[in-house]
C-alpha cells in the first residue's frame, strides 16, 4: 500500500489529454486478464502472430486519414492484444522447463544449491533446491530449475531391493551445494470448489516439481559438497531466525517475530492465524505492503532529517529528493532481507513508481496514478491478477486516493507532539473505517469471512505493530537483548486479539458468492465510503445485497447431491439433501500440524455454508478420520456415527454412536441406510480388535429412482457377505472400495451394484499404487465410467442430473494446472 504522501502527485480532476493513456492501460490489463483464462497455451508462433497483428493495428491507428473513433479502436485493440500475447509468451517460457513425465517416480541423482529458508516440521524437513545437474542411471537429464523437496524422518523408503527407515535429515543452510537422490513429480494439488490453487502458487514461484529425498539404507547418503557464495541474504536470514528462536520463548511468539523480521510466515502457528483472521489483522503478520510502506516512510523521514543537517549535501542534492530515494532504497533492502516475496516485490514496484513521479514533479489525476500502479505490478507478475492480496491492496490504494486523504509531508517536523499524535490517530481511525467497509466485500468473496471487530482491532494493532513491535523486532538484529522486549509487546498484542476473537459475532462467515457478486459488492462498498450524495450511497448499499444474501442452491425435495472432495489419499464425501447434510469420512492427516479437515473440508463447508447434521466415519484408519477433529470443532451440532473403538481419541471430542446394519433414517424424502457392519461383527469385551477395514460402515443413499453406495475400505470378504445377505446394493454411483485396492471390487460385488459411475478417491502417484490396474480392468469390462481424484479433482453428482459427473479440475482448468497423463 503506497504512502498517502504520494497522493500529492495527483489532481482531483482528470484532463482529456490523459484519457488515451488511461484507456490504453485498461485495454492492456484486459488483455492480460483474458490470457489468464486460457485452459491451454497456444504455440509460440501464435502469440508472435498476435504481436505482429498488434503492431499492424497500432500502425493503422496512427494514420490521420482514418476516422478518429476507428483510430482509437485500433489502438486499444493493439494494447489489448499486446497484453494477451506478451503474457502468453511469458507463460510459454515458464512452461518450457516443465518436468518430463517419464522422470516422475524415478531415482534421480541431483546436485543443487539450497535456497530460501529450510522448514522443519514434525515429520522432517522441507526445502527448495536450485538444480545444477541431474542424472538418471548415469545419463544426464533435464529437470526444472527449482524443486520443492521434503526430507522425511522415520518413514519407509521403498525401492526395488530395499525397505528400511529413512536417515534423519541433516541440517541444511541456504547456499549449500548438495548431492542427493530424489524422487519427484509434477506439481499437483487438490482441486476443490473455492479451494486454494496450490499449482498456481508454485507456478508463480518458479517451482517445476515437488518430491522427496531418498535416504534409505540402500540409497547413497545425501552429501554436502560445499558452502557456496550464493544466497548470502538467505544465510543471514537463517542465522537471524535461529537467533530469534534461541532467544525467545515460547516458540509461538518466536515464530511471530520471525515472520515480521525475516518474512518466515510458516513459523506462525495455525491457531494464531485463526485469531488474526477473526480479527482482520492477517495483513500485519506478514511482510505486506503496509509494513514496507511504513518502513519507507520512516526511512524517508530519517534520511531527510539527516540530510538537512549538512549544507554541503543539500547544495549537492535537494533534501526532499534524497528523502524519497533513501526511503525507497531502504525499503527495498528491508523487502530483500524479509525474503523478497511477491507481495514485497509488488509494493517496491509501486513505491518506485510513486517516487519516480514525485521526483519528476508530475501531477497526474489520481485514477491514472492508481491505474499505472496496477499496470506496473501486473507487468512484473501477470498472475497477480488472480491473487487476493493484489486486489485487497489495489482497492485499498484506490480508496485512499479517491477519499482525498490529507497529505502528511515527509519532510515535516513535528511541532506539538501530542497534537500531532492525536491528529494522526484520528486520521488512522477515519481511514481504517473506510478501508474496513471497502475491503469487506473482497474478504467475503475470497475467504467467505469478514471481521466485525476488524476496525477496532486494527485501530489498536496497526500502530502497535508498526510503531512498537516491528521496530523492536528489527532492532533485535543488532541488539539481540531487545527481542525479549519485542516478545512481551507481541504477547500483549496476541492476548488482546484473542480476547476480541471470542466476542460474539467477532467475525461473519457467509457463503462464497460468484465473482460478479463480489465485484458488484466491492463497487457498492466503495460508493458507500466516498463523499457522494445520499441517493448514490443507497444504491451502493443495494449493490451489496447479492454478496450478503447469496446461497448456493440445495437439492430439491426427494433429491440428493454428492461432492467427493479432493483430499489426496483418503475419503471425504459430502451428501446434501434439501435441508440436511452428512459428511462421509474426513480425509487423511498429512502431519501433526496439518490435515484434510483444516486444509480442505472446513474451508469447503464454510464456502458452501453447509451445517452438518451427521459426520459418519467409516472406520478408524487415519486416511478416513484425520480431519475429523477439525471438522467437529466448527460443526458443534453434528452427530458422529462410526465403527471406531470406545477408547479412540475422537470419543473424547464428541460422543460417537455405533453404526450398525439396520440403522436408517429419512431426510427430505431421501433414505439413508447402514448396510454394514452388523452388531455381531463388532468384538466383544476383552476381544482383540479386528482389522479396521472389516468394520467399514457401508452407507446407501436413495432418492426416487437413483442411489449411491459409500463403502469405505471393505474388502472381498465383506463384499461377499453383503451380496450373500441380499443387501440392497444397486446404485448409480459407487465409491470404489479401499481406493481401488486389489483386496476389493470383486466381480460378484460389481455385478450386484451395477453402478453407472465409480469414484476413486486417491492421491496422485500414491505409494500404494491405487487404483490397481487389475481392478480398473473389472470396471472397464462392465462399461462402468471411472473417475478419480488426480484426473477429476473434486467430483460432483446429483440425482437431478443423474447422467453427468462434474469434475472440478476440468471446470477450473487453466494452463498452469497439472494434466495427469
Amino acid at each position: 500500500m503506497p504512502d498517502r504522501a504520494t497522493s500529492a502527485i495527483s489532481d482531483r480532476a482528470a484532463t482529456p489529454r490523459h484519457l488515451p493513456l488511461f484507456a490504453a492501460g485498461l485495454a492492456w490489463l484486459l488483455g492480460v486478464a483474458l490470457q489468464l483464462q486460457q485452459t491451454a497455451l497456444w504455440a509460440t508462433w501464435a502469440y508472435g502472430a498476435m504481436l505482429f497483428g498488434a503492431a499492424t493495428a497500432w500502425g493503422l491507428g496512427t494514420q490521420r486519414q482514418l476516422h478518429g473513433a476507428l483510430r482509437n479502436v485500433l489502438i486499444l485493440l493493439a494494447w489489448l492484444t499486446v497484453g494477451f500475447a506478451a503474457t502468453g509468451v511469458r507463460a510459454g517460457w515458464y512452461a518450457w522447463g516443465a518436468l518430463d513425465p517419464a522422470l516422475e517416480g524415478r531415482d534421480l541423482l541431483v546436485t543443487g544449491v539450497v535456497e530460501d529458508l529450510p522448514q522443519r516440521s514434525d515429520v522432517g524437513l522441507r526445502f527448495r533446491l536450485r538444480v545444477l545437474q541431474a542424472t538418471l542411471q548415469g545419463e544426464a537429464v533435464q529437470l526444472p530449475n527449482k524443486l520443492d523437496l521434503g526430507w522425511y524422518a522415520g518413514v519407509y523408503a521403498r525401492g526395488s531391493d530395499s525397505v528400511g527407515l529413512q536417515r534423519q535429515p541433516l541440517p541444511l543452510q541456504p547456499g549449500e551445494r548438495w548431492r542427493m537422490v530424489v524422487r519427484i513429480k509434477a506439481p499437483h494439488g487438490g482441486a476443490n470448489p473455492h479451494g486454494f490453487d496450490y499449482e498456481l502458487w508454485l507456478w508463480e514461484q518458479g517451482v517445476g516439481a515437488t518430491g522427496y529425498v531418498r535416504a534409505g539404507p540402500a540409497d547413497p547418503a545425501p552429501q554436502r559438497m560445499a558452502q557456496t557464495w550464493r544466497q548470502p541474504v538467505d544465510q543471514l536470514r537463517q542465522r537471524v531466525r535461529e537467533a530469534i528462536f534461541a532467544s525467545v520463548e515460547p516458540a509461538s511468539t518466536a515464530g511471530l517475530l520471525a515472520a515480521l523480521v525475516v518474512g518466515d510466515q510458516r513459523s506462525v502457528e495455525p491457531q494464531d492465524w485463526d485469531v488474526f483472521r477473526s480479527t482482520g489483522i492477517t495483513h500485519l503478520m506478514s511482510i505486506s505492503g503496509l509494513h514496507i510502506t511504513m518502513f519507507a516512510w520512516a526511512a524517508a523521514l530519517l534520511v531527510g532529517s539527516l540530510w538537512r543537517r549538512s549544507v554541503t549535501l543539500c547544495g549537492w542534492f535537494p533534501a526532499p529528493s534524497a528523502a524519497v530515494l533513501g526511503g525507497m532504497a531502504l525499503a527495498v533492502a528491508y523487502a530483500v532481507f524479509s525474503g523478497w516475496g511477491l507481495p514485497a516485490q509488488r509494493t517496491c514496484l509501486m513505491l518506485a513508481m510513486f517516487g519516480a513521479l514525485r521526483l519528476r514533479g508530475l501531477r497526474w489525476p489520481w485514477p491514472h496514478v492508481w491505474l499505472l500502479a496496477g499496470v506496473v505490478v501486473v507487468a512484473w507478475d501477470p498472475w497477480a491478477l488472480l491473487q487476493p492480496g493484489f486486489w485487497l491492496s489495489f482497492v485499498a490504494v484506490g480508496v485512499l486516493f479517491a477519499s482525498s486523504a490529507p497529505v502528511v509531508a515527509l519532510e515535516a517536523a513535528p511541532q506539538r507532539v501530542a497534537l500531532r499524535i492525536a491528529a494522526w490517530l484520528a486520521e488512522l481511525a477515519r481511514v481504517q473505517g473506510r478501508l474496513t467497509v471497502a475491503l469487506a466485500p473482497l474478504t467475503l468473496l475470497f475467504f467467505g469471512q469478514a471481521s466485525v471487530v476488524g476496525l477496532l482491532a486494527n485501530l489498536f494493532a496497526i500502530p502497535w505493530v508498526t510503531l512498537v513491535v516491528t521496530p523492536l523486532a528489527l532492532l533485535g538484529v543488532a541488539v539481540p537483548g531487545v527481542w525479549g522486549v519485542a516478545a512481551v509487546a507481541m504477547d500483549l498484542l496476541v492476548t488482546v486479539l484473542r480476547g476480541m476473537a471470542t466476542w460474539p459475532l467477532a467475525s461473519v462467515v457467509l457463503a462464497i458468492a460468484p465473482a460478479w457478486a463480489g465485484g458488484l459488492g466491492t463497487l457498492g462498498a466503495v460508493i458507500l465510503v466516498l463523499a457522494l450524495p445520499w441517493h448514490l450511497r443507497v444504491c451502493g448499499l443495494a449493490m451489496l445485497l447479492p454478496l450478503l444474501l447469496w446461497q448456493w442452491p440445495a437439492p430439491a425435495p426427494s433429491h440428493f447431491a454428492l461432492l467427493a472432495a479432493d483430499v489426496g489419499q483418503g475419503n471425504a464425501v459430502l451428501v446434501r439433501t434439501a435441508r440436511h447434510a452428512l459428511l462421509y469420512d474426513a480425509g487423511p492427516r498429512y502431519s501433526l500440524e496439518s490435515d484434510a479437515g483444516d486444509r480442505v473440508l472446513v474451508p469447503l463447508l464454510q464456502a458452501l455454508q453447509v451445517p452438518l447434521d451427521v459426520l459418519l466415519l467409516s472406520h478408524r484408519d487415519a486416511d478416513h478420520t484425520g480431519g475429523a477433529a477439525a471438522v467437529l470443532a466448527v460443526q458443534p451440532d453434528a452427530r458422529v456415527l462410526s465403527s471406531i473403538e470406545r477408547d479412540h481419541p475422537l470419543q473424547a471430542v464428541r460422543t460417537v454412536q455405533r453404526c450398525e446394519a439396520g440403522l436408517a433414517w429419512r431426510w427430505d424424502g431421501v433414505l439413508f441406510e447402514i448396510l454394514h457392519p452388523r452388531s455381531q461383527d463388532y468384538p466383544g469385551p476383552g476381544a482383540a480388535l479386528p482389522r479396521p477395514n472389516t468394520l467399514s460402515c457401508v452407507l446407501r443413499i436413495s432418492g426416487g429412482q437413483h442411489a449411491a453406495l459409500l463403502v469405505g475400505d471393505i474388502e472381498a470378504a465383506q463384499e461377499a457377505a453383503l451380496v450373500h445377505r441380499g443387501a440392497p446394493l444397486r446404485a448409480d454411483v459407487l465409491l470404489v472400495p479401499h481406493h481401488g485396492s486389489k483386496t476389493s471390487s470383486t466381480a460378484a460385488f460389481l455385478d450386484a451394484v451395477q453402478p453407472r459411475f465409480a469414484w476413486v478417491q486417491a492421491g496422485y502417484r500414491n505409494r500404494f499404487g491405487h487404483p490397481a490396474a487389475s481392478v480398473l480392468g473389472r470396471y472397464t469390462e462392465r462399461g462402468i465410467a471411472v473417475h478419480d481424484s488426480p484426473h477429476c479433482g473434486a467430483m460432483a453428482w446429483s440425482t437431478e442430473v443423474p447422467a453427468e459427473v462434474l469434475c472440478t479440475r476440468l471446470v477450473q482448468q487453466r494452463y498452469w494446472n497439472h494434466r495427469v497423463p
